[in-house]
């Protein structure tokens, strides 16, 4: 079947693009966009992925006011209209990695908005991602990830914000290949033998993308349960990766390293500041203040886990004929919470993983820059460093 996609020279196989080389159902392509303001403690997280294999395409919105959260999502089939538009929502790239255009139609959800997201860097292309459970790839990916400034409009119930560069952020990334399995579309585990990844397993994760007028950037590192940033078998397994610009391409910073002191709220593991030094190329540390100013965002109601749509499903899952749209609506002020999905798992002392921060980063020669960023922190299971056994 042909798409629009093949006018274009872009073919890696002798097969129309809508037809990928690997048929496992877990491989998808698609974009994840943050759109955030310190000041009004808000963040407006949205995505596309397609999954050609299933002929799915689901995609996600949602906003988080100071820890209330409401999320709508989106989903058809994909090769009906190989366009990456879902019902009212739309993604358009006008100049790649330069300008894109995000909108949201008036739609059940009360959530709409127009914006423009521009790049303020060149994004950074993240080591390859690739994990193996007994010799067979359950992630084998390409990520990019870019730092860049909204201007537009979002609104909410009738609450509107205009967007402009200065009190608004932006993040993004995109990605393609074998994400990590997930249920319902991943091979039930009594059929198999038990897992056996071999390797060192993760308990870190930081990532981060900021932006501070001229300055943005882009860093992220993975650690073990003792704390070592070492090569792991697992989804995100690289040590440590990043780079800061200043300008588009003025000034090019190389990071090769960097080190952590985080602070958690008593009794919780979530974040409550961090003090980020990182290495450039040349020796020079840069540090990084980092201070969030409202609860993380849950990333239980994008739809990826099975159970987070209504049906029981996923973002990867079929859920009718048409464009299939719900919303829902939860108040995670308060965490670590306990959080039933719509197939009736319940997840215990659940914490958000996406946190909206300040950051004040100071260079080695001095000079400082205040701007807001998206952290993404994992930590999963024993973390010797700070006292964490369970």
């Amino acid at each position: 079947m042909l798409s629009p996609y093949d006018e274009l020279p872009i073919h890696q196989t002798p097969h129309p693009v809508s037809i990928v080389s690997n048929t496992d159902p877990s491989f998808d392509d698609g974009y994840y966009f943050g759109v955030f303001s310190p000041e009004a403690k808000v963040f407006v997280f949205q995505g596309m992925r397609i999954n050609p294999n299933t002929d799915v395409v689901g995609g996600y919105v949602g906003i988080n006011r100071d820890g209330k959260q409401r999320t709508v999502r989106f989903s058809r089939t994909w090769r009906e209209l190989s366009k990456t538009e879902i019902g009212p929502y739309s993604i358009e790239v006008i100049e790649p990695f330069r300008e894109i255009r995000l909108k949201l139609d008036e739609n059940d959800s009360g959530i709409s908005f127009d914006l423009r997201w521009y790049g303020s860097s060149p994004a950074f292309e993240e080591a390859h991602h690739w994990a193996v459970n007994r010799g067979r790839p359950t992630t084998d990916q390409t990520r990019y990830s870019q730092s860049g400034e909204p201007r537009g409009w979002i609104q909410i119930d009738g609450d509107r914000w205009d967007v402009e560069p200065g009190a608004w952020y932006a993040s993004r990334d995109h990605s393609w290949g074998l994400y990590h399995e997930r249920a319902p579309m991943a091979p039930h585990p009594k059929w198999l033998p038990p897992r056996n990844p071999g390797g060192i397993p993760r308990a870190l994760r930081f990532w981060t993308i900021f932006g501070a007028g001229e300055l943005s950037g882009f860093y992220g590192f993975h650690e073990d349960a003792k704390g070592r940033q070492v090569k792991m078998n697992d989804t995100f397994g690289t040590p440590f990766e990043g780079q800061l610009t200043i300008g588009w391409d003025d000034e090019v910073i190389d990071l090769v390293g960097g080190t952590r002191e985080l602070e958690f709220v008593p009794g919780t593991r979530l974040l409550a500041r961090a003090t980020i030094t990182l290495e450039d190329s040349e020796g020079g540390k840069w540090v990084q203040e980092i201070d969030p100013v409202s609860p993380p965002w849950v990333a239980n109601t994008m739809g990826y886990d099975a159970g987070s749509w209504r049906d029981g499903g996923s973002l990867r899952t079929y859920h009718g004929p048409g464009v299939s749209l719900e919303w829902d609506e939860f108040d995670f002020s308060k965490q670590p919470f306990d959080h039933e999905l719509y197939d009736g798992t319940v997840r215990k002392d659940l914490i958000g993983r996406e946190y909206l921060s300040v950051i004040t980063t100071t260079a080695p020669d001095g000079r400082s820059w205040t701007g807001a960023g998206q952290t993404e922190l994992f930590l999963d299971g024993p973390y010797e460093p700070y006292g964490f056994t369970s």
